[in-house]
Protein backbone atom coordinates (compact mmCIF):
# COMPACT_ATOMS: atom_id res chain seq x y z
CA UNK A 1 0.00 0.00 0.00
CA UNK A 2 2.88 2.27 0.35
CA UNK A 3 3.83 1.58 -3.09
CA UNK A 4 0.49 3.87 -3.82
CA UNK A 5 2.00 7.88 -3.37
CA UNK A 6 5.23 6.89 -4.78
CA UNK A 7 3.12 5.40 -8.39
CA UNK A 8 1.03 8.38 -8.31
CA UNK A 9 3.56 11.42 -7.68
CA UNK A 10 5.67 9.17 -10.13
CA UNK A 11 2.20 9.08 -12.64
CA UNK A 12 1.95 13.17 -11.68
CA UNK A 13 5.96 13.75 -12.11
CA UNK A 14 5.05 12.21 -15.92
CA UNK A 15 2.00 14.30 -16.93
CA UNK A 16 4.15 17.17 -15.70
CA UNK A 17 7.01 16.65 -17.91
CA UNK A 18 4.81 16.10 -20.64
CA UNK A 19 2.69 18.70 -20.81
CA UNK A 20 6.38 20.90 -20.27
CA UNK A 21 7.33 19.84 -23.25
CA UNK A 22 4.59 20.36 -25.17
CA UNK A 23 4.41 23.47 -24.19
CA UNK A 24 8.40 24.08 -25.05
CA UNK A 25 7.18 22.56 -28.63
CA UNK A 26 4.61 25.14 -28.94
CA UNK A 27 6.76 27.63 -27.77
CA UNK A 28 9.33 26.98 -29.90
CA UNK A 29 6.98 26.27 -33.18
CA UNK A 30 5.72 29.54 -32.34
CA UNK A 31 8.95 31.40 -32.12
CA UNK A 32 9.97 29.95 -35.38
CA UNK A 33 7.22 31.00 -37.33
CA UNK A 34 7.31 34.74 -35.85
CA UNK A 35 11.63 34.45 -37.29
CA UNK A 36 9.95 32.79 -40.35
CA UNK A 37 7.55 35.48 -40.99
CA UNK A 38 9.85 37.96 -40.64
CA UNK A 39 12.06 37.42 -43.45
CA UNK A 40 9.26 38.60 -46.06
CA UNK A 41 11.21 38.14 -49.36
CA UNK A 42 11.60 34.48 -48.33
CA UNK A 43 8.86 31.74 -50.11
CA UNK A 44 6.22 30.15 -48.53
CA UNK A 45 8.49 26.49 -48.44
CA UNK A 46 11.24 28.43 -47.56
CA UNK A 47 9.61 30.13 -44.41
CA UNK A 48 8.25 26.93 -43.43
CA UNK A 49 11.79 25.38 -43.77
CA UNK A 50 13.23 28.37 -41.72
CA UNK A 51 10.52 28.04 -38.89
CA UNK A 52 11.02 23.94 -38.96
CA UNK A 53 14.83 24.48 -38.41
CA UNK A 54 14.39 27.85 -35.99
CA UNK A 55 11.90 25.36 -33.74
CA UNK A 56 14.28 22.34 -33.94
CA UNK A 57 17.62 24.59 -33.29
CA UNK A 58 15.32 26.00 -29.96
CA UNK A 59 14.76 22.54 -28.92
CA UNK A 60 18.35 21.56 -29.06
CA UNK A 61 19.19 24.46 -27.00
CA UNK A 62 16.47 23.88 -24.61
CA UNK A 63 17.91 20.23 -24.10
CA UNK A 64 21.16 21.22 -23.70
CA UNK A 65 20.51 23.56 -21.20
CA UNK A 66 17.98 21.57 -19.25
CA UNK A 67 20.69 18.34 -19.46
CA UNK A 68 23.61 21.31 -17.98
CA UNK A 69 20.78 21.62 -15.41
CA UNK A 70 20.42 18.51 -14.31
CA UNK A 71 24.10 17.50 -14.52
CA UNK A 72 24.66 20.35 -12.14
CA UNK A 73 21.92 19.43 -10.13
CA UNK A 74 23.79 15.59 -8.99
CA UNK A 75 27.21 17.88 -8.47
CA UNK A 76 25.25 19.86 -6.36
CA UNK A 77 23.56 16.78 -4.54
CA UNK A 78 26.59 14.84 -4.02
CA UNK A 79 28.30 17.73 -2.94
CA UNK A 80 25.94 18.48 0.27
CA UNK A 81 25.44 14.89 0.74
CA UNK A 82 29.30 14.81 1.73
CA UNK A 83 29.10 17.96 3.39
CA UNK A 84 25.89 16.65 5.40
CA UNK A 85 28.08 13.34 6.23
CA UNK A 86 30.92 15.08 7.85
CA UNK A 87 28.46 17.63 9.63
CA UNK A 88 27.08 14.33 11.29
CA UNK A 89 29.87 12.93 12.13
CA UNK A 90 31.25 15.89 13.57
CA UNK A 91 27.92 16.26 15.65
CA UNK A 92 27.87 12.66 16.62
CA UNK A 93 31.20 13.01 18.05
CA UNK A 94 30.82 16.34 20.05
CA UNK A 95 27.75 14.33 21.14
CA UNK A 96 29.30 11.79 22.20
CA UNK A 97 32.67 14.35 24.12
CA UNK A 98 29.95 16.12 25.60
CA UNK A 99 27.98 12.62 27.25
CA UNK A 100 30.93 11.62 28.04
CA UNK A 101 32.22 15.23 29.82
CA UNK A 102 29.09 15.63 31.79
CA UNK A 103 29.62 11.47 33.01
CA UNK A 104 32.70 12.44 34.02
CA UNK A 105 31.66 15.65 35.79
CA UNK A 106 28.63 13.55 37.23
CA UNK A 107 31.40 10.81 38.44
CA UNK A 108 33.87 13.15 39.74
CA UNK A 109 31.47 15.10 41.36
CA UNK A 110 29.66 11.97 42.79
CA UNK A 111 32.71 10.63 44.93
CA UNK A 112 33.13 14.23 46.57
Amino acid sequence: MNDRPNETAAGLARIEGYLMSQAALRQAREQGEAFARALTWLGAGEQEEISRRFAEHHLDLRKEMLAATVARAEELKAEYTQRYACLRRRATGLALAAFALCTSALLFLSRL
